[in-house]
């Protein structure tokens, strides 16, 4: 799992200078019917139905029902996807919903999350040596990449054991030195992701304190689209969630067919075929479009978005911003989060439900 918000300071400048270009802007400007689209993705378990779907032909069979082609292109750093969607080197990206609303959303980009496609379930975790507590990480120094999903579950981790932030020491590490850095005799807290995560879980006197299945539904990861893009090629959002519903379909079964399709995935991101399927264990898929539609419309949505944004105003992460509502979130139904002049995030069950009716 590569899901994090590193290369702070050239993020906040591209955002401080997105958001004075964009805030203007409503979601049909310069957007035309167009016939190919990019879309970037990074590894990650929840991601890999993605890259294995346009191997096995089902992209093509999708994008060529609605008329379309669909490239789907992988980057290493994750970061580096999000970066270049919000430069619009790409028209849509896989993303979490805090990097959705931190990166493109917060620099002025207009983006709409059309699939929400899983939930960390233990995907993401606190460990520590020589302690089975959470409560014992107070006075430690924590290895993690700061300003990232880890970072926001080291913080609601803090809120549960009654700690504060200022109890602990952060130490801002990559996700590729994480492993190497926690395995210092020195180094006794990490937070860490999937597949560093279970790496580091083995290393001897190492116990799991806290992780994401201890906030069940609050680190999402999305396909999200330009919010322009999706208004001037509605076919665009019928495809990806076709290709999303056909393909995760195929991961969840148990026969040859789906073991198969699973081992490719594994393959494609680097792993064994058990380690993805543990991963996988830890990954709360949206398998079924009514499952992901009733999560999208559910007030839980809301309420996860409030302690996202308000954690991400926190650190800063709003540049500029006098408050944390001035990146507006717009939710189905009409519920607005934050400044409704100013909605640069918005959730979009419209695809999902096409999905879920049988109407795609």
């Amino acid at each position: 799992m590569t899901r994090l918000l590193g290369k702070v300071g050239t993020m906040i400048v591209m955002m401080g200078a997105l958001l004075l270009a964009a805030c203007s802007q409503s979601p049909e400007t310069a957007a035309k019917p167009r016939t190919e689209f990019n879309i970037g993705w990074s590894i990650y378990a929840g991601w890999m139905p993605w890259p294995y779907a346009q191997q096995a032909g089902i992209v093509k069979k999708w994008a060529d029902k609605y008329g379309i082609k669909i490239n789907f292109v992988q980057v290493n750093d994750y970061v580096e996807s999000v970066n270049q969607y919000t430069a619009g080197k790409f028209d849509g990206v896989t993303v979490t919903n805090m990097d959705a609303l931190t990166i493109p959303a917060a620099g002025g980009k207009d983006t709409t999350a059309i699939i929400v496609g899983d939930y960390s379930n233990g995907n993401d975790g606190v460990l520590l040596k020589g302690a089975n507590s959470l409560s014992a990480i107070k006075g430690r120094q924590v290895y993690l990449v700061e300003l990232s999903v880890s970072h926001y579950l080291l913080t609601r981790g803090l809120e549960k054991a009654g700690l504060k932030s200022t109890d602990v020491k952060t130490i801002n590490t990559s996700d590729a030195d994480i492993v190497a850095a926690f395995g210092a005799a020195d180094v006794n807290a990490a937070v860490a992701w999937n597949p560093q995560l279970s790496v580091m879980k083995g290393g001897a006197g190492v116990a799991q304190v806290f992780s994401s299945a201890d906030i069940p539904g609050e680190i999402l990861d999305l396909m999200v689209v330009d919010t322009a893009t999706l208004k001037a090629n509605p076919n665009l959002g019928k495809a990806l969630v076709g290709i999303w519903y056909e393909t995760v379909a195929l991961v969840q079964r148990d026969d040859a067919e789906g073991k198969a399709a699973r081992a490719a995935m594994a393959k494609l991101s680097g792993a064994t075929p058990e380690m993805f399927d543990s991963q996988l264990a830890t990954t709360f898929l949206y398998a079924d479009p009514k499952a992901a539609l009733a999560a999208t419309t559910s007030p839980n949505l809301v309420a996860t978005m409030t302690a996202v944004r308000d954690f991400s105003f926190s650190k800063g992460l709003f540049k500029g911003a006098s408050s944390a509502d001035a990146v507006g979130i717009a939710f189905p139904g009409g519920k607005v989060l934050g400044d409704p002049g100013r909605v640069t995030l918005r959730f979009d069950d419209a695809f999902m439900k096409l999905a879920a009716d049988g109407k795609l």
